[in-house]
């Protein structure tokens, strides 16, 4: 595994191992997040995007994420067509609101990103690639609006 992203996965499975309401794996539609973000951190993280969730029963619609957390964590980063996958979706809906996360990174120049977080029943499956340096671990929240 690339020693890069080693932190990320040790991190996302810890992240669902200690999650207290398991995603529901009988969610009846898959939907997919295709993303912008950027941000910096320096103990407090906070980023900026948007992007477009489309499910496979045709509906689409356009969000807003934001992220804030903190943590030993110091960056500046920005990810172009990042994508996520939702599990546990009945509606297009489900999507919005607060998931929780945790992350490891550690990235200079050209960098990837994979990141596991949940919200309830619903599971988000985010990876990136993207530009910038950061170093740290942090957790947060991670925030899809219309």
């Amino acid at each position: 595994m690339n020693q890069r992203l080693a932190p990320i996965a040790l991190v996302a499975g810890l992240l669902l191992a200690v999650t207290s309401a398991p995603a529901a794996a009988d969610g009846s539609i898959d939907c997919e997040l295709r993303f912008d973000l950027s941000g910096w951190s320096a103990f407090y993280k906070t980023g900026k995007g948007s992007g477009t969730v489309s499910c496979d029963n045709g509906q689409s619609m356009a969000v807003q994420i934001s992220t804030k957390g903190g943590g030993l964590t110091f960056g500046k980063t920005k990810i172009e067509d990042g994508r996520g996958e939702f599990s546990g979706i009945d509606s297009i809906d489900d999507v919005l609101g607060t998931y929780v996360s945790a992350e490891a990174h550690a990235s200079a120049g050209k960098s990837s990103k994979a990141q596991v977080m949940t919200k309830g029943d619903v599971s988000l499956a985010l990876a990136g690639k993207g530009e910038g340096w950061s170093l740290g671990v942090a957790f947060g929240k991670f925030v899809i609006t219309r």
